[in-house]
C-alpha cells in the first residue's frame, strides 16, 4: 500500500457494487450501440456515475492515484468518454476503444498500473 492510504470499513463491497453498476452501464450502452441505437440515457447515467464514484473513492483513499499511471489512464478515459458523448459518427469505435483499453489497463499489473510519474 502506499504511504497515506485510507480505507474504511465496507470500502471493498461498496466497490463491489460499484463495479457491478459500472458494468450494466458498460453493457446497456453497448447493447444500444450494437442494436443501431442511441445509448439509454439510464445506462449512460449509470456507467457514469459509478465510474465517477469509484474514481472519487481511488482518489481519495490513495492522495498520489492522480500521479499514476492509474489515475493519468482515467483521466484519458474522460477524454475519450467526453469525445463518446459529442461525436455520435465515431460512437462505435470510441465505444471498443475505450472498452479495450479499460479491460487493458484494469487487468495490468499493479506494478504497472501504480507506477508514479
Amino acid at each position: 500500500m502506499t504511504c497515506g492510504y485510507r480505507d474504511f470499513p465496507g470500502r471493498r463491497w461498496l466497490v463491489v457494487f460499484l463495479r457491478a453498476a459500472h458494468l450494466a452501464g458498460v453493457v446497456g450502452v453497448g447493447a444500444g450501440l450494437l442494436a443501431g441505437a442511441s445509448a439509454s440515457g439510464s445506462f449512460a447515467g449509470l456507467l457514469v456515475v459509478s465510474g465517477v464514484l469509484m474514481a472519487a473513492l481511488d482518489a481519495w483513499s490513495n492522495p498520489v492515484w492522480l500521479r499514476e499511471f492509474a489515475g493519468l489512464s482515467l483521466i484519458l478515459k474522460f477524454a475519450l468518454l467526453l469525445w463518446f458523448a459529442v461525436d455520435e459518427a465515431t460512437r462505435p469505435a470510441l465505444f471498443w476503444s475505450i472498452l479495450v483499453f479499460s479491460t487493458i489497463f484494469s487487468h495490468a499489473p499493479a506494478s504497472f498500473r501504480h507506477r508514479q510519474l
